[in-house]
């Protein structure tokens, strides 16, 4: 058969999409982060103390809350380093993975922080520490501070990567524990209900279970390799086999290397005696311009003489088969 088989290849502009393209300003996204980090791990110590001083579970449990904060702010770090190390060797596609495997540690770590809040807020309820209320409820208003200016630099990093998204997501739920350890504080402070500490952590375990929840979803789909979200390959499939000269797609795949970075093959046979190359140049410009799509890998193949000769092209071709 005649064709393009094997260089069906409409990725010129797409090795500067996705991976590539935030490695470029891979140096700025990780200053932010590490500005957030200094200033939690700072403000960690100088919460801790003062839990001590002041007696305060809740403190030193937020305290405890932001160190998995900076943990998840580091994991961030080190992921967008081996994410930034380009396609070599046996990683053909890099690294750039290694983002997401952060991402779902943070969602799991969150789902796990959210069970210890439960269980900790129950034993508060039953047995509440006597807690020194002024003390707890300016020590969490700075807090919320602290995580409001955290929150900002990492936003600055880059929310569009699941990896910082799970930090940042980290950081959000910190900054809900801050509010309601204020007003737990202030309600303390104010009648004395000790058990008002314990009710708002329930709040924010329920928070967190929504947050680590997404994440692991998110997560999970791009190292399933399902189709990124908003690309349906049914319609893929069919927009394409609607094209000029396309007879039939098969043996399609949309998939997500990383956050950002879709990626795409095809088998596309076309009419016999019709022009290989012109039609898999037309499907690479809807591809790029419908869906976004530009790393995709489409192997151009002239429809056999047979329309049922399966051996000619695909005995077992995966998936649906789109024809006009």
């Amino acid at each position: 058969m005649g064709g393009d088989n094997g260089h069906g290849h409409a990725h010129g502009q797409g090795h500067g999409h996705g991976v590539m393209a935030a490695s470029a300003d891979g140096p700025a996204r990780r200053r932010f982060l590490v500005a957030a980090l200094v200033l939690l791990l700072a403000f960690m110590a100088g919460e801790v103390v003062i839990g001590l001083i002041a007696h305060s579970l809740a403190l030193i449990s937020d305290a405890a809350h932001m160190l998995t904060d900076a943990f998840s702010i580091g994991l961030a770090l080190f992921a967008m380093r081996l994410a930034a190390r380009p396609p070599q060797g046996e990683y053909t596609y890099g690294r750039g993975r290694a983002e997401i495997v952060s991402a779902q540690l943070n969602g799991l770590a969150l789902l796990g922080l959210a069970v210890y809040f439960v269980v900790e807020s129950i034993r508060r309820l039953i047995a509440p520490p006597d807690v020194a209320g002024p003390l707890v409820f300016g020590t969490a208003l700075a807090g919320i501070v602290v995580n409001l200016v955290a929150s900002v630099l990492i936003s600055r990093a880059g929310r569009a990567s699941l990896n910082v998204e799970g930090a940042f997501q980290h950081i959000l739920n910190d900054l809900y524990a801050f509010i309601a350890t204020a007003l737990s504080g202030l309600v303390v402070w104010v009648s004395g209900f000790a058990q008002a500490d314990a009710i708002a952590t329930m709040i924010v375990a329920g928070l967190m279970v929504k947050a680590g929840y997404g994440l692991v979803r998110d997560a999970g789909r791009v190292i399933m390799e399902a189709a990124p979200a908003g690309i349906d390959p049914a319609e893929v499939g069919a927009r394409l086999a609607a094209q000029p000269g396309v007879v039939e797609v098969h043996d399609l795949h949309v998939w997500e290397v990383t956050s950002g970075y879709v990626a795409m093959s095809a088998h596309v046979l076309v009419e016999p005696g019709g022009d290989c190359h012109a039609v898999r140049r037309n499907l690479g410009d809807v591809l790029r311009t419908v869906y976004g799509i530009t790393h995709a890998t489409l192997e151009v193949d002239h429809e056999p003489e047979e329309r049922g000769d399966a051996t000619a092209h695909c005995a077992d071709a995966h998936g649906p088969r789109h024809t006009r």
